[in-house]
C-alpha cells in the first residue's frame, strides 16, 4: 500500500476552510457577547465547551479501547480517531474563557453564601482548580502524543511487533488515566458549579456521553469519506458494527444516568435532590423531557433496526441527531444552576457554533497530516475486507 494513495481528498480541505472561517466568524461575535453580556457568554461556553471536550477526549478514549481489545471495527476509525485526540492543544488553549470566568461560573464556592464543608474549603479553591486543570492535560496531552508517535512509527516500520505489544500494554492504564482525569475534570469544571451537591458517578456519565459523542463523530467521518475512492471499501457491514457500538454507548450513558437518578429519588435527602429539583421543575421539566425522549429514547428505538445501522444514509442521520443532542443534554446539565429560565439566548447559539467551528476545521487540518489509513497495521487488509 502507497501513502500518497492514502491521502485525504480535496474535500476535507473545504472543510478546514469552512470550519475555521464560521468558526472564527462566530468566535469573534461572540467575544461581542462577552462584552455585553459576560455572564451569559460564559454560561453558554461553559456547556459548549464541554462538547468539544467530549469529541476530543471520548476520541483518544476509543483509541485506547481499539488498541486494547484489537478488533476490527476500530482499524477503519484509527486516522480519524488520531486526528480527533491531536485537537488536545486545542481544548487547552480554550480553556483560557473558563479560567477568565470563574468568578462567574464558580462563584458559589468563590464566594459562598451558604458555609462549604472543610473538605471543600481545602479541595475548591483557585490554586487548586487551576493545578489539577494543569494536571489533566498534562494527562492527555501524554496519552495523545504516546499513541500519535507510536501509531506513525508502525507506519514507517511495518514488521515492528514490539510496537504492537507498546500499543496494547499501555492501552489499559491509558483508559484508566483517561477515565480518572476526566471524572475529577467534570467534578470540578461543571459539578463544582453546584457545590452543595455532589454525586459519585457523575464523571461517568461524561465518559459515556463522550463516547457517544466520539462514536457518532466517527460515523459521520466514515459515511462522508465512504463516497470517496479512498474509503470506497466501506459498506453496511462496518457501519453495522459502527452502528451496535453507538447503541451500546447510548446504553451505558443511559444506565449511568439513570442509576444516578434512582439513588438520589430513593435516598430523598434534602442535600442531595437540589440537582433534580432545579432540572425537573417548571421550565426545565419540558427540556429534561426532550432529553429523555430525543437523546436516549428514540435513538434507541431506531437503532434496533438493522437496517437503519446498515444504511449511509440513515446511520449518519442518526449520528448527527444524538451529537445535537448531546449539547442540550449539557445546556440542561448547566444552566439551571444559573436561570430558572430554560429559553436559550443568542448566545447560546453562537458560541456552539463557534467552538464546534474551530473543533471541526483543526480536526480537518489534522485528519490531512496523515494516511487516512493505518498502513502498518497487521489487521488493515482483513479490516477492510470484513464481511459477514
Amino acid at each position: 500500500m502507497n501513502a500518497q494513495d492514502y491521502q485525504a481528498p480535496a474535500g476535507v480541505n473545504r472543510v478546514q476552510s469552512l470550519g475555521l472561517a464560521v468558526g472564527g466568524a462566530a468566535f469573534l461575535l461572540s467575544l461581542v457577547g462577552a462584552f455585553i453580556s459576560p455572564d451569559k457568554f460564559y454560561q453558554a461556553y461553559l456547556f459548549s465547551y464541554m462538547l468539544v471536550v467530549g469529541l476530543t477526549l471520548g476520541s483518544l478514549g476509543l483509541l485506547m479501547l481499539q488498541h486494547l481489545t484489537g478488533g476490527r471495527w476500530g482499524v477503519i476509525l484509527r486516522r480519524p480517531l488520531e486526528a480527533a485526540s491531536r485537537n488536545v492543544p486545542v481544548i487547552l488553549v480554550l480553556f483560557a474563557p473558563i479560567v477568565f470566568g470563574m468568578k462567574t461560573l464558580y462563584s458559589a464556592w468563590l464566594h459562598p453564601e451558604e458555609p462549604l464543608s472543610a473538605f471543600q474549603q481545602h479541595y475548591l479553591t483557585q490554586g487548586g482548580f487551576l493545578t489539577r486543570a494543569a494536571i489533566y492535560f498534562v494527562i492527555w496531552l501524554g496519552l495523545m502524543w504516546l499513541f500519535n508517535k507510536w501509531s506513525k512509527q508502525q507506519d514507517e516500520d511495518r514488521d515492528n511487533r514490539e510496537l504492537r505489544q507498546r500499543f496494547k500494554k499501555w492501552s489499559g492504564p491509558g483508559v484508566i488515566l483517561y477515565i480518572l482525569a476526566m471524572t475529577f475534570a467534570a467534578i470540578d469544571w461543571v459539578m463544582s458549579v453546584s457545590p452543595h451537591w455532589a454525586s459519585t458517578i457523575y464523571g461517568f456519565i461524561f465518559v459515556g456521553a463522550q463516547a457517544i459523542a466520539a462514536m457518532a463523530l466517527m460515523i459521520i467521518v466514515v459515511v462522508a469519506l465512504s463516497e470517496t475512492p479512498v474509503f470506497s471499501f466501506i459498506h453496511k457491514q462496518h457501519l453495522h458494527d459502527l452502528g451496535k457500538w453507538l447503541f451500546a454507548f447510548n446504553m451505558l450513558w443511559a444506565y449511568f444516568d439513570f442509576s444516578q437518578l434512582l439513588i438520589i429519588w430513593s435516598g430523598n435527602q434534602p442535600e442531595e435532590i437540589s440537582f433534580y429539583r432545579t432540572r425537573l421543575n417548571g421550565g426545565w421539566g419540558y427540556v429534561a423531557v426532550i432529553v429523555v425522549l430525543f437523546s436516549f429514547g428514540l435513538p434507541f428505538l431506531i437503532l434496533l433496526s438493522a437496517k437503519v445501522k446498515k444504511t449511509p444514509s440513515l446511520i449518519s442521520k442518526v449520528a448527527l441527531w444524538m451529537l445535537v443532542f448531546r449539547l442540550v443534554d449539557l445546556y440542561w446539565m448547566t444552566r439551571p444552576e444559573f436561570t430558572s429560565h430554560p429559553m436559550p439566548s443568542w448566545l447560546d447559539i453562537v458560541v456552539p457554533v463557534a467552538l464546534i467551528g474551530l473543533w471541526v476545521g483543526f480536526f480537518a487540518m489534522n485528519l490531512k497530516q496523515r494516511p487516512l489509513l493505518p498502513l502498518g497495521d497487521p489487521k488493515l487488509a482483513e479490516a477492510i475486507a470484513h464481511e459477514h
